[in-house]
């Protein structure tokens, strides 16, 4: 094994995962979403509201990425915004109906992209994967 063959799998990994959701959503008639839409919506089905500074902390993401990303899925009608009405520097986040109607695909996906990532799989290693993948995020993290 060379050294560079582990990031080259973990890239070919990613890419093979984001066209598994995204031939999923297909399947549901969904076109118009990304699979790094998925942590905001997923975040908002488990939560009924989160300021955008929240959110951008929740899911590792910097702020004004996650702006880019929000303001797609209000125009497309899944996100809705309000100002609190104290502060008008903060805004909430929430699902409108057609965000919470997504709630039946992101289980039936996130089941199907488990198993296929999980199979033939056991515990033990997968634990073991996971901490080595820790390490090498922790050793980015340090940077």
């Amino acid at each position: 094994m060379r050294e560079q063959d582990i990031i080259s799998m973990l890239s070919k990994i990613r890419a093979q995962a984001n066209k598994f959701i995204i031939d999923k959503m297909a399947d549901y008639g969904v076109h118009e979403l990304a699979p790094s839409h998925g942590d905001i919506i997923f975040t908002l089905l488990n939560t009924e509201r989160i300021t955008m500074k929240d959110l951008a902390g929740s899911i590792k993401k910097d702020k004004s990425t996650v702006t880019v990303l929000i303001e797609k899925l209000v125009r497309l009608g899944y996100i809705k915004k309000e100002r609190d009405a104290g502060d008008n520097r903060i805004t909430y986040l929430s699902l409108t109906q057609k965000g919470t109607d997504l709630r039946p695909m992101f289980e039936d996906i996130s089941k199907n992209l488990f198993e296929t990532v999980y199979k033939d799989i056991p515990k033990e290693e997968r634990e073991a994967l996971m901490k080595s993948l820790e390490k090498i995020n922790r050793n980015f993290s340090d940077i």
